[in-house]
């Protein structure tokens, strides 16, 4: 399991670094440039996937009931004083 964990924060960490190539000059370029858009915002979804991802192995990892949902899962990672 931390092999995992370990594997899905330099996935996390990977991310950011790959959306810089994307990232266009202006807001208005961001606009215009419908393939930098599309880029943009498929990163800004996989790193918020792979957060939730990571929230989940911790929880596994902790032996913490399963909850629900994304947010869920972040609330029982605070309450385990896992997270702030």
């Amino acid at each position: 399991m931390k092999k995992r964990i370990d594997d899905k924060i330099k996935e996390m960490e990977r991310y950011p670094e790959e959306l810089e190539c994307f990232i266009p000059e202006s807001f208005k370029d961001y606009e215009k440039n419908f393939e930098k858009k599309a880029a943009c915002e498929r990163y800004f979804e996989r790193i918020a996937e792979a957060t939730a991802d990571l929230a989940f192995l911790c929880i596994r990892h902790n032996e913490i009931e399963l909850p629900d949902g994304d947010k869920e899962a972040f609330d029982a990672l605070a309450k385990a004083k896992i997270i702030t």
